[in-house]
Formats: C-alpha cells, structure tokens, sequence
C-alpha cells in the first residue's frame, strides 16, 4: 500500500514540474510575437510539382480577375476560394521568398496574404495536402491557377497557352 502511495505522490509531482516546465516554456517562447502571429506559406509536392501552399499543406492559388494587389473576390466567390488570411505578415517556408511575401487589406477589413503581388486562396473541394483540384477552372468571372515559388501561375504542359515558359511557370 505504501509503495501505490509513494508511485501516486512520485507521478503527481512530476505532472506538476511538467506543467510548471510547460508553462514557462510557453511564456519564453513567446518573445517573438510577431514570428509566431503570421501565416505560413511553404512549397508542398503536387502533381503539377512544387507549388505554395499554406500550413496544412494545401495548396494555393492566384485568381486572374484580381488587380493591382487588390481582391476580386467576394461572398459566394470567397465561400467556394477562401482568402488566405492573416493577423501579421505571412511567414515564409522553405523556399518561399520572404520579400515576395505581402498583406493587402480585403473591403471587410481582413489581412489577406499576397506572393509577389497576387492574393492568395485556397480552394474549398481541396481537402488534403497536394491536391490541385481548382487548376485552371473559370469560376467568377476568370481563370484560377496554381503559384510557383516565383509568384507565376503555374501552367500544365497540356495547356495551349503557346509560351515558351516549358510548363510550370518557375
């Protein structure tokens, strides 16, 4: 009996030094408010190849009918592409460029996420990471395409586009 009592009080004082340790882990780790505020935006596999893609994994887009930075899309648009919003400025993956990463303020006053001057969304029907499902659709008014790490719209082999840019715009 003494022996399941001295195990309980041993188990318990250590819970207790865990969450104490925990607890000032947290507030030392908190310093750099801004680094851990904003957005991530890294480069994920598809099958279109290394495109963004935001902290799940999923992956991003770029919406033609947007101009000078600014969003065209809103209500039922923003319900089917969602904006990628963040609180700070966006914080760059593993091969993102950092000064290519920007915030532009939508009408309802939200931060958007920019990559070299586009808004950025994601698309509602991609529900794992890597899936490229909204590539090349028309949907409100315009094309939506996958982004490269150089902030162009990647464009499949297979498209008619007749550019010299060989595929994947990057």
């Amino acid at each position: 009996m003494k022996r399941k009592i001295t195990l309980f009080i041993a188990a318990a004082a250590l819970s207790g030094a865990a969450l104490v340790a925990a607890a000032f882990g947290d507030t030392s780790s908190a310093a750099p408010p801004q680094a851990s505020k904003g957005t991530l935006v890294a480069l994920g596999k598809t099958a279109l190849g290394k495109v963004l893609v935001d902290a799940r994994g999923r992956t991003l887009y770029l919406f033609e009918k947007d101009k000078r930075g600014k969003s065209a899309c809103y209500g039922a648009c923003a319900a089917y592409w969602p904006p990628l919003l963040s609180p700070a400025k966006a914080r760059p993956g593993s091969g993102v460029r950092a000064a290519l990463l920007g915030v532009t303020r939508r009408g309802d006053g939200k931060r958007q996420v920019t990559y070299a001057g586009h808004p950025l969304y994601t698309f509602a029907v991609d529900t794992k990471a890597g899936q490229t499902n909204g590539e090349g659709l028309k949907d409100f008014g315009a094309s939506w395409d996958v982004v490269s790490a150089t902030g162009r719209a990647v464009e499949p082999t297979t498209s008619d586009s007749g550019g010299a840019g060989g595929g994947y715009g990057g």
